[in-house]
C-alpha cells in the first residue's frame, strides 16, 4: 500500500501567463507558494476476488472492469499514462474542497502519479512529476489548465517559476528572504472560503479565448512577478498588498466570468476593513479568496467577513511526498 501527500497552492502573481497559448510564444512567470493543506492518495493493487478490477473512491465510488469505464478523468488518464496492467484501488482524501482555486485537481494528478510510480517501485524526480502531470491534464484529458499548479504541487515551497517558450522548460527558483521577514509576510496573509464552487476549466476556457486580445494586460501581469520579488527584497512589505490589488484589477479585466457581484462585495468589505489588497485564487468565479492585511487590522476584517469561513495556514516546502510505503510481499 502507498500513501502520497501533495500540497495545495496559493498563486500570488503571474496567473494567466502559465497557459500554453501564452507561454509558447511569450514565456511565462508565476510567484506562488504551497501551503500545509494537502491531497492524500492511498493506492494499492486490488486483490483479484471481485467482479470489478478497479475501485476509485473520491466524492463517489467507481467500481469498473476496464480503465476506459472510469469517469474520473485524472484517475483514468493517469492509470493509462502509467500503463498499469493490474487492478488497483485508489482512495482520495483532501483537507480542502475541490474546485476552489487552490490547485486541487493538479494536486490529485501529481499525487496519484507519485503513488503509482511508488507502486511500480520507481522514484520519479520532481521535474518528471510536474511535466508528466502537465502532459496528462493538457494533452490527454484536454483540460483548459495552466502549468503552474502541477509544478508547485510537485516541487513545494515559496517559488518564482519561469516557463520557457515552446514546450514547457521549467525553472523553479526558491524565494530567499530571512526568517523574520518571511514570518511577517505569512502573518499578513488571510484566506477565506467564499463557498462558491466553480468549474475552473470553463472559466479558463473563456480566458484562453480572450488571450490574443489581452496581450498588454498579460505582459503587465508577467512583469508584476518581478515587481513582487523586488518588494520582498525591500523593506516595506505593504507594497506587496498594494500590488496584489493591482493584479486583481487586471485579472478581472481578462473576462467577465472571473468575478461576481458577491465576490466584489466581499473584496470591497475587506478593503474597507483595512486589507491592502487581495485576489480570488485560481481561475475565478468562486472558491478561496486571499487578502494581504497588516496583523493589527485582521480582527476587524474577520468581523466584516464573519459569514465566510476563515482558514489559517502556513507555507510548506516539501511538495508531493510518499508518506507511507509498504510494498506487496511476494
Amino acid at each position: 500500500m502507498i500513501i502520497s501527500r501533495t500540497p495545495f497552492r496559493i498563486s500570488f502573481f503571474g496567473g494567466g501567463t502559465d497557459y500554453p497559448v501564452w507561454y509558447e510564444e511569450n514565456g511565462g512567470a508565476v510567484l506562488g507558494t504551497t501551503i500545509n493543506k494537502y491531497c492524500y492518495i492511498t493506492c494499492r493493487y486490488l486483490p483479484p476476488f471481485f467482479e470489478h478490477k478497479h475501485r476509485i473512491i473520491y466524492s463517489r465510488m467507481e467500481q469498473v472492469r476496464n480503465i476506459d469505464e472510469i469517469q474520473h478523468p485524472s484517475a483514468r488518464e493517469t492509470l493509462r499514462f502509467m500503463n498499469i496492467a493490474q487492478g488497483v484501488e485508489i482512495h482520495h482524501d483532501g483537507d480542502l474542497p475541490a474546485m476552489s482555486g487552490l490547485g486541487s485537481s493538479s494536486a490529485f494528478t501529481v499525487g496519484l502519479l507519485n503513488a503509482l510510480y511508488a507502486l511500480k517501485g520507481t522514484i520519479p524526480g520532481k521535474i518528471e512529476l510536474a511535466l508528466n502531470a502537465i502532459h496528462i491534464e493538457q494533452k490527454m484529458i484536454k483540460e483548459n489548465v495552466g502549468s503552474q499548479d502541477q509544478i508547485m504541487a510537485a516541487f513545494g515551497g515559496f517559488n518564482q517559476i519561469e516557463i520557457g517558450k515552446g514546450e514547457p522548460s521549467i525553472q523553479v527558483k526558491p524565494i530567499t528572504i530571512n526568517g523574520e521577514k518571511l514570518a511577517l509576510f505569512q502573518k499578513s496573509l488571510m484566506l477565506f472560503f467564499t463557498g462558491f464552487s466553480r468549474r475552473a476549466s470553463e472559466i479558463a476556457g473563456e480566458q484562453i479565448k480572450e488571450t490574443p486580445n489581452k496581450k498588454k494586460t498579460l505582459h503587465e501581469m508577467y512583469q508584476m512577478v518581478f515587481q513582487a520579488i523586488s518588494i520582498l527584497n525591500g523593506n516595506d512589505l505593504t507594497d506587496f498588498g498594494k500590488l496584489l490589488h493591482e493584479t486583481w484589477c487586471l485579472k478581472k479585466s481578462l473576462t467577465n466570468k472571473i468575478s461576481t457581484t458577491e465576490i466584489d462585495d466581499i473584496y470591497t468589505a475587506a478593503r474597507s476593513a483595512g486589507a491592502l489588497g487581495g485576489k480570488l485564487l485560481g481561475a475565478g468565479g468562486g472558491g478561496f479568496i486571499l487578502f494581504f492585511a497588516p496583523p493589527e487590522v485582521q480582527t476587524q476584517i474577520k468581523k466584516s467577513l464573519n459569514k465566510l469561513l476563515y482558514v489559517p495556514f502556513q507555507f510548506e516546502n516539501r511538495g508531493s511526498q510518499i508518506i507511507f510505503y509498504e510494498p506487496e510481499k511476494s
